[in-house]
């Protein structure tokens, strides 16, 4: 006979890992306890024969939930206490120094699915129905240890037959902390804008408002969507036109798996991603001809695609005629995505018809996950409903808070290893977002059980949000300030992930902070634990009226051509070639006189290495768009033009020490402008950007003996230009790593960042290495 005192750490609450510690110590003949010990893990104490203790073990393993990720079991011998039997004992609090981790939210299960479409259950098509298998997780959970009093759900006490079911070891729902059904838990109701309630099955009226082609607010486990019938066109219209947002993709649920083929391809790969307890929105590319209104997705080859995640969305579908809906976070561009009632009949108003609602606290604000596939493997745009708050491991021992980028914000918390990156935050530049970003920091402080920070990490750029917020917050705090340089941070995010010990990095985005007061963003960069250098990037052009260049990317093509071009010949090209993207100005012929004389003078103009606005500029040179309406519009509509090209006409891009010299590449593709298909051109310039960097990044290797090559940023989505550098690298010998879990742009940023205040902390790298 002996005892152990087992501590489990990892993915072990809020995914039944007690009850299958109950059922399989039975199995083995065991005594005991099982508990919760918060932040902490969970605790076994397990008395019996050692042999059975040992196959119970191996159980742990072998026959853990499928939600459940065990990193770690210490067993220590303890004195026999003599238990007469194996129990499950009250949770704890635990005491803040623990791995414990919270679950994100899980897509409704097959078994629920099953009984939510079953007459003769209690939950028949009850839109709120959970097992300990799948539900909500992360949005509504307010501290640990996750039980039921800790969450929202503690408004809706229990009724006897849920209760039941909550405490029965052997039940699939024991201790699923969101169980409820139509007599005790949440409800739905249905509104006019007006705030009016419609009478009548609330889930039903809604599926006919919709196919009527009304706009209606569905309120669901993260937050607020805005739905229409996304096969009638007129409806997406008007949803653009009152959500102010003229050419941004919106994101469409599908009925099914069927349904989605209609209309775009899908891959093994992919398909495993749409179906998983996730649910995120996958990036498809679309069927010729698309079935489905234009509207949807302007100018791009791809479509967003996510499948129902929740009873609620299964019921709407079973209702309707309609097998696709537009379902996009309901807010205004720029703004945090609306969760509350209140709020949503005030913000709201002027965009819904109808409002269908729920009276369950959303308590973390959610946003769906984006996912694209590139060459291949998966791509994270933006990391948030599925996925947080999963961490990443890190080789560094701290607490740390990294604050990440200004747009497409999310931060990251450091404790004992483990980077834990926030839900989508947005764009910081916003008040309301700052705001929102502040509280979902203290969120994560409590569910973590971080109180005080060794190191806070942000930005280099001084005008960032971020940067502001950071710096408040280590004076605050009395805890130390370290502003790393951005594009340094994106490459560090590639180390984090993949666990290097250096690389040369591939950093391409739109824009990034540089330590020489430029804009960045085009660049080459060895970065291991004893040194970080820029090594290589785009030649430096003018961009007259700096940030302007990002929403009227004319301005961009006009710097980079004057470097190549005098001003009148210039003007002369732009009239001949692109006079559409003129009349796109602000003020037209006016602005574009004045642009000119800019560029002239030298008078407003910074000076850019940005891949990002390169792609902008040829978005113009070949009528593919003018302006920016949404975050990499004119890049992403490039590389979609591009794709229909087929011929590579073999541009070269020279590269003169350390300068890659974008300028020729214009030069070329205007000499052959009159003469090649348009998106031969989009197709050959990306190929030859992509030879560009991978040429000098493979010479850089072999120069520093260094085996690993890799991209991060923006542009590190584009399939082109990753394809094309990967290939020439593994071509070389070398092996080439990207990101797969962290978010390739400015949502990732934030783990890179943590990294590097790790390299910090532990005197690898300095202030100064990481600044200059």
């Amino acid at each position: 006979m002996k005892a152990y005192r087992l501590h489990v750490q990892g993915i072990v609450q809020a995914v039944g890992f007690r009850p299958f510690v109950y059922r399989i110590a039975h199995e083995h003949g065991l005594r005991g306890y099982v508990k919760n010990l918060g932040d902490a893990g969970v605790e076994i104490v397990v008395e019996g024969d050692e042999g059975n203790i040992e196959a119970f073990i191996r159980d742990l393993y072998a026959k853990k939930p499928p939600l459940a990720r065990i990193e770690s079991v210490k067993k220590k011998e303890i004195p026999i206490q003599g238990f007469d039997r194996f129990y499950i004992e009250k949770s704890s609090q635990g005491g803040g120094g623990g791995d414990s981790i919270i679950p994100p939210d899980i897509a409704i299960c097959d078994d629920c699915l099953r009984e939510l479409f079953n007459p003769a259950d209690k939950r028949y098509m009850y839109p709120f129905i959970v097992c300990t298998n799948c539900g909500p997780r992360f949005t509504i959970i307010e501290d640990l240890p996750y039980d039921r009093i800790n969450t929202t759900m503690r408004e809706f006490p229990m009724c006897d037959y849920c209760e039941s079911e909550y405490k029965d070891p052997l039940n699939r729902r024991y201790h699923a902390e969101p169980v409820c059904c139509p007599v005790c838990g949440p409800s739905y109701r249905l509104y006019t804008n007006n705030g009016e309630e419609i009478t009548g099955d609330p889930l039903k009226k809604a599926a006919e408002l919709i196919d009527k082609g009304y706009i209606v607010a569905i309120k669901g486990i993260g937050g607020i969507h805005l739905a229409c019938d996304a096969t009638n066109e007129e409806a997406v219209a008007e949803l653009r036109r009152r959500t102010h947002r003229p050419q941004k993709p919106f994101a469409i649920m599908a009925k099914d798996v069927e349904t989605v083929e209609e209309f775009a391809f899908v891959s093994p790969e992919e398909l495993e991603e749409l179906t998983s307890y996730r649910r995120p929105i996958v990036t498809l590319r679309k069927r010729e001809p698309f079935p489905l209104p234009e509207n949807l997705a302007p100018g791009l080859h791809t479509i967003g695609v996510m499948l129902p995640y929740a009873g609620t969305h299964y019921i709407l579908f079973h209702w309707s005629r309609s097998k696709v809906y537009v379902m996009t976070s309901a807010n205004y561009p720029g703004m945090p995505m609306v969760k509350d009632n209140e709020r949503a009949f005030r913000e709201l108003k002027d965009v819904a018809d109808y409002f269908l609602l729920h009276n369950r606290k959303i308590l973390n604000r959610a946003d769906d996950s984006v996912i694209r596939f590139v060459n291949g493997r998966r791509a994270v745009i933006r990391r948030s409903r599925g996925f947080v708050p999963l961490p990443i491991e890190i080789p560094f021992e701290y607490r740390g808070l990294a604050v990440g980028a200004e747009l497409m914000n999310a931060f990251g918390v450091a404790k004992n290893g483990k980077v834990y990156p926030s839900q989508y935050i947005g764009n910081t530049s916003k008040v309301e977002v700052l705001e929102f970003m502040r509280e979902a920091i203290g969120h994560f402080q409590r569910i973590l059980r971080v109180k005080d920070f060794d190191l806070i990490v942000a930005d280099l750029h001084p005008s960032y949000n971020t940067t502001k917020l950071a710096m408040e917050m280590a004076n605050e705090l009395g805890t130390e300030l370290l502003q790393v340089q951005h594009h340094y941070a994106h490459i560090a995010s590639v180390m984090a992930e993949n666990g290097l010990d250096e690389i040369i990095g591939i950093a391409v985005d739109g824009v990034g902070y540089g330590t020489d007061g430029n804009t960045w963003g085009g660049e080459v960069i060895y970065l291991s634990y004893e040194d970080v250098e820029r090594l290589a990037h785009i030649d430096y052009y003018p961009l007259p009226g700096g940030d302007l260049a990002s929403y009227y990317p004319l301005r961009a093509l006009m710097g980079v051509l004057s470097k190549i071009y005098g001003v009148e010949e210039l003007e002369g090209i732009i009239e001949r070639c692109c006079p559409k993207a003129v009349e796109s100005l602000r003020y037209g012929k006016v602005e574009f006189k004045v642009i000119l004389n800019q560029l002239a003078k030298g008078i407003n103009t910074g000076y850019a290495s940005s891949t990002g606005r390169v792609l902008d500029a040829f978005a113009v040179l070949l009528n593919v768009a003018y302006r920016r309406h949404y975050e990499g519009e004119a890049a992403m509509k490039l590389e979609s033009f591009a794709m229909r090209g087929k011929n590579d006409l073999k541009f070269e891009v020279p590269v003169e020490g350390e300068l890659i010299k974008v300028d020729e590449l214009f030069r070329d593709a205007l000499e052959v402008l009159d003469r090649a298909a348009p998106a031969d051109i989009a197709y050959s310039v990306h190929l030859a950007l992509g030879r560009a960097f991978a040429d000098v990044a493979v010479e850089r290797a072999k120069e520093f003996g260094v085996r690993n090559i890799g991209i991060s940023g923006g542009v590190a989505f584009n399939e082109l230009i990753v394809k094309t550098v990967r290939k020439m690298a593994e071509a070389n010998g070398l092996n080439f790593y990207t990101t797969h879990e962290v978010p390739r742009g400015d949502n990732g940023i934030n783990v890179g960042q943590a990294f590097l205040g790790g390299l910090y902390l532990e005197g690898y790298l300095t202030k100064e290495d990481l600044m200059l």
